[in-house]
């Protein structure tokens, strides 16, 4: 390449004019902490290689710390520009994608739901809700734009149980399933539908929401079915009941459309959603 390459974020040196990142969400996020901790002036430019964490398009970074979930959240954690190279799809394999797609769809519902998204915000997300359903789950680069767009919606709202199951289990996952290849985007794609039918059986929110921004239920619900591997979700159930304390914990669960109690660990042991 006409530029000098680097392999590693510790390889780069602060007061670089322009840095360009191709990556998934975890190195991406690595590099705008790079950039805001150590190169406040250099010119970020973020290539996703995958949809589903839409750190490209996100003021946050989530950094791997010792197998804990550090988030970082600033406005001047965001990526000068983002491109999408829609060739990457072709060599990412159809798991890896669907996982993504798993990602992507957390991002959208636990965004759309939050008790802290505004009206307007439900809007735009609605609209990006109705695309997804229309995408196939699989390597198809049109999902790299809905991706980055969920990722920036819900950044101004919050998430949800999803993705504090997902924080929390990833990292005893990894050690004791070393491996199994867990990551955050399996876990989403894994307890999405779970989560979803918890919140629609708790309460009238998703119900109410989706009717007034005339959202196909019918058809959410079946790609949420479809991301769900019960061989891959029966894995993760030891490690949630031991660490559901952990998860009742952690932030992204506080902000859950319907209320998570102890009491709910069944919920998911059982199987009560199907």
């Amino acid at each position: 390449m006409p530029f000098a390459t680097a392999r590693d974020i510790d390889e780069l040196a602060a007061g670089l004019e322009t840095l360009i990142v191709v990556g998934g969400g975890k190195l991406m996020d690595e590099a705008k902490y790079w950039r805001f901790t150590k190169s406040p002036d250099t010119r970020l430019i973020a290539i996703p290689s995958i949809w589903g964490s839409g750190a490209e398009s996100s003021p946050v970074a989530v950094l791997n710390r010792n197998g804990e979930k550090r988030i970082h959240i600033d406005d001047r954690l965001v990526p000068n520009e983002r491109c999408v190279w829609p060739e990457l799809a072709e060599s990412i394999p159809v798991p890896r994608a669907r996982d993504a797609c798993g990602d992507t769809w957390s991002h959208a519902l636990e965004g759309f739901l939050s008790p802290l998204a505004s009206a307007q915000l439900r809007s735009q997300l609605a609209v990006i809700i109705r695309e997804l359903t229309g995408l196939p789950l699989t390597n198809d680069p049109a999902w790299f734009e809905p991706s980055a767009q969920a990722c920036a919606a819900q950044a101004q709202s919050s998430v949800g149980l999803v993705h504090g199951i997902a924080h929390t289990l990833e990292g005893p996952l990894r050690k004791a399933q070393p491996e199994a290849g867990w990551g955050h985007a399996r876990l989403c794609a894994n307890f999405i539908w779970p989560v979803m039918e918890f919140n629609r059986n708790r309460n009238d929110k998703w119900t109410d929401l989706a009717d007034r921004h005339e959202l196909d239920e019918a058809a959410v619900f079946e790609r949420l079915r479809d991301l769900h591997d019960p061989s891959v979700y029966d894995q993760t159930l030891k490690t949630l009941d031991a660490m559901w304390p952990d998860i009742l914990r952690d932030v992204c669960t506080r902000t859950n459309s319907a209320l998570v109690r102890e009491s709910t660990r069944s919920w998911f042991l059982d199987r009560s959603f199907e």
